[in-house]
């Protein structure tokens, strides 16, 4: 008797993994077809909203105590730099979609961005990726281009993220506490997994397991370069708002208190990412952040700038992201 020929397509087997990648191809046109909806998306939409804002309401005594240590100055300064760590960090999502041949005029980019940025508020880190593929594809982007973007802007976020913590290691070895130690490990394959060569056919072969037809650009070394450099740049007004917290709370008032706040914001947030069940990173993040700052403040400042921490960021994608609904209704009643 004959044995079925081994292969991805010959006998039983082939048409088992034929069978299951149809069935996931099958689940993804499903879900897509509910998410396309103008109700589902307004839904979704709200309902991202009221975990973000859920997210601070739900401590909102601790918040205030926290920011009543805080002087007018330093909390305004610490809001600048958080804008400006959303700013930034829309920016290199847009250099990675422009990249990949999608030029969205930058008022366009930044509402696709901020309110697809909502996203990271429900449990799983789809969700943003959902949410922008959608509301860049009413401006003729295909969908599958901008989750793509959104899956290599990401690895840029956490590469960069983990090249600050790097690169602060020399000049303050405690930004990396014990039980994080692993974290800057993850640098070296990040970086060849970003490597045009390597990302695009992983991203095709993805999208080709999701019945989804291949991408028909490429990313460049020099269009990573400019993604990575924003990151950079996101990363270092990060440390600038964390900073600008602990100064006020008995932090020295030196280029180690900021590269201690820029390296540990940082690394914070690559944990953060790994836990992909809590909303954006909730939980994970505070206890890295808190780790890396017990060095420098005591236990009291550490929650206080923590907390205000955490409030800053989901204010500020609140705010945005309200920014940008308010501009999508303004355009669409100029072309009615």
């Amino acid at each position: 008797m004959s044995a079925d020929p081994p292969g991805p397509t010959g006998g039983p087997q082939g048409a088992a993994k034929n069978g299951s990648k149809d069935g996931v191809a099958a689940l993804v046109g499903r879900l897509l077809a509910v998410v396309q909806s103008r109700a589902a998306r307004w839904a979704f939409g709200v309902v991202a909203a009221a975990l973000a804002t859920w997210a601070v309401a739900a401590r909102w005594n601790e918040v205030v105590d926290a920011v009543g240590r805080l002087s007018a100055g330093w909390l305004l300064l610490g809001l600048v730099a958080t804008v400006g760590n959303a700013a930034t960090a829309g920016l290199m999502w847009n250099a990675v979609l422009r990249d990949m041949g999608a030029r969205l005029p930058l008022v366009v980019a930044a509402r696709v961005f901020f309110v697809g940025q909502l996203g990271k508020y429900v449990p799983g880190s789809v969700w943003p990726m959902v949410m922008q593929a959608e509301l860049a594809s009413d401006h003729g982007v295909a969908r599958r281009r901008t989750a793509a973007a959104t899956m290599a802007s990401l690895l840029l976020a956490i590469t960069s993220a983990l090249l600050v913590v790097v690169g602060t290691l020399p000049f303050v070895p405690d930004v990396v506490p014990d039980e994080f130690a692993w974290t800057p490990l993850l640098v070296l394959p990040l970086l060849v997994l970003l490597h045009p060569r390597v990302l695009v056919p992983l991203i095709d072969r993805a999208l080709k397991m999701l019945g989804r037809d291949a991408l028909d650009a490429r990313t460049t070394l020099r269009g990573t370069l400019t993604g990575t450099g924003w990151g950079l740049v996101s990363w270092g007004l990060a440390g600038a708002q964390v900073a600008a917290l602990a100064i006020p709370l008995g932090a020295p008032a030196t280029a180690h208190t900021f590269a201690l706040a820029a390296g540990g914001y940082a690394l914070a947030w690559a944990v953060g990412f790994v836990v992909v069940v809590a909303p954006a990173g909730a939980g994970a993040r505070e206890v890295a952040l808190a780790a890396v700052l017990a060095t420098v403040l005591g236990p009291g400042a550490v929650v206080v700038v923590v907390l205000v921490s955490r409030a800053l960021f989901t204010v500020t994608d609140l705010a945005l992201a309200g920014v940008g609904v308010a501009l999508a209704k303004r355009s669409r009643a100029a072309t009615a």
